[in-house]
């Protein structure tokens, strides 16, 4: 039950932070602007997003309802997976939330535009990284940290098998 007060708060935070930073870009923007914040490194640029990451699928028919679908079956495996969690894997259960909140956040503009609002535009010179926002942020540390929980679990265990278990 704890992981799932986590998932609560963490969640509030996230869904907060993201659609108010995108419903600030979709008011004060036009579509397209770009704003220096660092100049010649990072840029507030109102992209919309009809695809998946980087674009993909992005003039599919069947994009809207393929992704909503991916994204409900993959709340619902991530609240699967966190009823699995030990209570001491509380990385575990923070990276869970973090990629629950990003999957949700990018689900409800994708239910309510048919799209999603990505702004944050970080680049060197002529080499850019795809436009991203608050949602894709929080699914890509929970991933860093995830890949990071599992293997100190890995490690953990190849540890307990090699001294036995303990007594």
């Amino acid at each position: 039950m704890r992981h799932f007060r986590l998932l609560a708060i963490v969640t509030a935070v996230i869904l907060v932070l993201d659609q108010a930073t995108k419903l600030y870009v979709d008011s004060h923007f036009e579509l397209y602007e770009s704003v220096p914040v660092i100049s010649g490194w990072f840029h507030l640029t109102y992209i919309r997003n009809q695809g998946a990451a980087f674009g993909i699928l992005s003039n599919s028919a069947l994009r809207v309802p393929f992704f909503i679908a991916v994204a409900v079956v993959a709340l619902l495996v991530i609240l699967w997976y966190l009823r699995q969690l030990r209570a001491d894997q509380t990385l575990g259960a923070f990276a869970l939330a973090l990629i629950f909140s990003g999957a949700l956040g990018n689900l409800i503009d994708r239910v309510r535009l048919g799209e999603v609002i990505d702004f944050l535009d970080v680049f060197w010179k002529h080499h850019h990284w795809p436009a991203f926002n608050v949602a894709d942020s929080a699914i890509c540390v929970g991933v860093a940290l995830m890949v990071w929980e599992m293997w100190q679990e890995e490690r953990r265990l190849r540890k307990e098998k090699h001294q036995g278990p303990r007594e």
